[in-house]
């Protein structure tokens, strides 16, 4: 089905350059009223291509962002759209990592100071870079029951 179709607006697209290149070869070298003559059946096959093109050009399963479509439409390239957003992804790539070794590095200090100021401070700080949670009655919090716990219901 989708081979079909390329193979279908492939020509339709060689027929519209075709076309294109039989008016700028008769513009070229204009001679006035019978130049004109010639004109005329090479616009209308333009215009029978292209309404051809767009039909069935709709058919085909892609879709095209409308920001690549602005870009053409303002006679702009569509690759400096491209190289724009590669840009932005890695000015945000680079964001992101920062605040990754910003919040690691603030772990660590954090880490450090806890270690530092509780006797039992290792053993939170190994919970907390191992990812474990807190089990029953390993954190000393009591419940509202009395029973050791982590608070929670």
């Amino acid at each position: 089905m989708a081979n079909a179709a390329l193979d279908t607006i492939d020509d339709n697209l060689k027929s519209v350059i075709q076309t294109l290149y039989e008016i700028q070869s008769s513009t070229h070298g204009y001679l006035g009223p019978e130049t004109h003559q010639q004109l005329i059946p090479f616009s209308h096959d333009l215009t029978a291509s292209l309404s051809t093109l767009s039909t069935s050009a709709s058919s085909l399963p892609v879709q095209i962002p409308p920001e690549i479509i602005e870009y053409v439409e303002n006679a702009r390239n569509p690759d400096i759209y491209t190289r724009e957003f590669v840009e932005g992804v890695q000015r945000g790539n680079a964001e992101v990592k920062a605040m990754s070794e910003a919040m690691a590095s603030f772990r660590n200090a954090l880490s450090e100071e806890i270690e530092a100021a509780w006797e039992d401070g290792d053993k939170w700080v190994s919970w907390v870079k191992e990812g474990r949670e807190l089990g029953a009655g390993e954190n000393g919090i009591k419940s509202e029951d009395g029973k050791e716990g982590d608070g929670k219901q």
